[in-house]
């Protein structure tokens, strides 16, 4: 599986890869650059916003629900109107938010972290029939949020404890039960990113500093890789129009300039031909 050049632009915190599976079209995040990417057939279009901003779902069509350092909006793709759907930490200026996505049941849950990555300054929200509801405190470096092909668990990591859990839910979507320690790298030291579950229930994570992104089976057994030239990969999602397609968004923060001349694809949104079909994005209900 080697991986193609999806996009040469450079961000330099990629993340939040959202494939719209009514428009099948890729959408992204540069979270530094406060910019969503896109690509189309008339080719690259971008958005600049006044704030950081770093997943979304789809909400129909032409509109997005996303997630800022003070906000979920909506978002239309057609005029670039926003209209704020909920305060996300807005009276906090240490935090931003970070990795998020869409669950089975219609809700968003979405991360946040200190701008610095300060020690438990984040926290894990649930977006679910109009109200945020925080699921977790004390979160460094919130990632890895996916579902479970069958919706009975969710998957989060936080990558500064090197740690993916598992956590099982009701039938409405909300934890219930105790947080499972499902992949424990603490020995290791891989860092899990972002991630996304493919159809048949396996893990694809992106490992910072590891320059891959390592498929699990629901044991946690490392079954495949997809080896990349990027050291930093931050999250995959799969999109196509048979979803056999893993982009891979990717980061140049925090690369010396001699790590840059090895790895001149970071920061670049790459695509792998995968060897399983991925799940649709869910969509998000208001």
């Amino acid at each position: 599986m080697s991986a193609a050049t999806f996009d040469d632009r450079t961000c330099i915190l990629g993340e939040g890869p959202l494939w719209h599976p009514e428009r099948e079209q890729l959408f992204w995040f540069d979270i530094m650059g406060k910019r969503l990417l896109t690509r189309t057939q008339d080719g690259p279009m971008d958005w600049t916003f006044d704030r950081h901003v770093s997943a979304a779902g789809w909400v129909d069509r032409d509109t997005l629900l996303v997630a800022s350092e003070t906000d979920l909006f909506r978002f239309d793709l057609g005029t670039g109107a926003q209209e704020r759907v909920a305060p996300l930490e807005d009276g906090n200026p240490v935090t931003r938010s970070n990795d998020g996505r869409a669950d089975p049941f219609g809700g968003f849950w979405i991360g946040t972290m200190g701008k610095n990555a300060e020690a438990g300054a984040g926290a894990l929200y649930r977006f679910y029939r109009g109200k945020v509801v925080q699921l977790r405190d004390g979160i460094t470096i919130p990632n890895a949020t996916c579902f479970a092909p069958d919706g009975r668990h969710a998957y989060f990591a936080d990558t500064a404890e090197h740690v993916v859990w598992r956590i099982p839910l009701d039938a409405e979507g909300w934890p219930d039960g105790d947080w499972e320690v499902w992949l424990d790298h603490r020995e290791s030291g891989i860092n899990p990113d972002g991630a996304a579950v493919d159809a048949e229930g396996g893990f694809w994570c992106a490992e910072w500093g590891g320059a891959r992104v390592g498929r699990y089976d629901a044991d946690g057994n490392l079954v495949d890789e997809v080896s990349l030239d990027v050291p930093q990969p931050t999250c995959p999602a799969f999109g196509g129009a048979d979803l056999s397609t893993l982009y891979v968004t990717s980061a140049r923060q925090g690369l010396p300039s001699d790590a840059m001349d090895g790895a001149p694809r970071s920061g670049m949104t790459l695509s792998v031909a995968a060897p399983v079909r991925g799940q649709p994005e869910h969509r998000v209900i208001l």
